[in-house]
């Protein structure tokens, strides 16, 4: 029981740190399969992740082309207590290109773009170059410092499980020894 219970403070901790974020870097697999990174501001809304991406940038036209991709949003440089365990999470993503024309869907994706971002929304989305994505997790890491990194299992942002991973760094032995 103690567990379960730890893992939903993780689990509240991890949507906290989420809500605290605007952008995140996202990889997308070009047509040859090679990977790109690159950033977007984004917003959450029911266990998801919305982006709104141009057809003029590499990364909206592999999303339309290749729906995995992966998603890195990290704590930002100057807030870290070091630069080598910055708190960061990242998620294995399935991405769907949600139509303007799709009525509800695409109007609550940006209703939480908006919400999060502000007025540059409600002009980028008539753009006709412009996509709704909604990024849905399928597993990831939560990383909050050295010794404390998790695998998130499940298709939620916070995971329908989260286990310690406990085999740590490893020192090397030096061959004089």
């Amino acid at each position: 029981m103690k567990n379960k219970a730890m893992e939903v403070r993780l689990g509240d901790e991890l949507l906290e740190f989420l809500n605290t974020r605007k952008t995140l870097n996202l990889s997308t697999l070009d047509e040859d399969g090679h990977p790109y990174a690159s950033y977007a501001p984004f917003a959450i809304a029911n266990d998801c992740i919305y982006v709104l991406l141009s057809d003029i940038a590499i990364h909206g036209v592999n999303l339309k082309n290749n729906n995995k991709a992966a998603v890195l949003i990290v704590e930002d440089e100057s807030e870290a207590q070091t630069i080598f365990a910055r708190i960061r999470v990242n998620y294995q993503v399935s991405a769907e290109h949600i139509a303007f024309e799709s009525g509800a869907d695409y109007d609550q994706g940006i209703a939480c773009l908006f919400n999060k971002q502000g007025d540059r929304i409600h002009n980028l989305r008539q753009m006709t170059d412009f996509n709704l994505f909604k990024l849905t997790p399928l597993g990831g890491r939560y990383v909050k410092d050295f010794g404390k990194a998790f695998t998130i299992a499940g298709k939620t942002l916070a995971g329908e499980s989260i286990e310690h991973l406990r085999d740590g760094h490893k020192p090397r032995v030096s061959a004089a020894s």
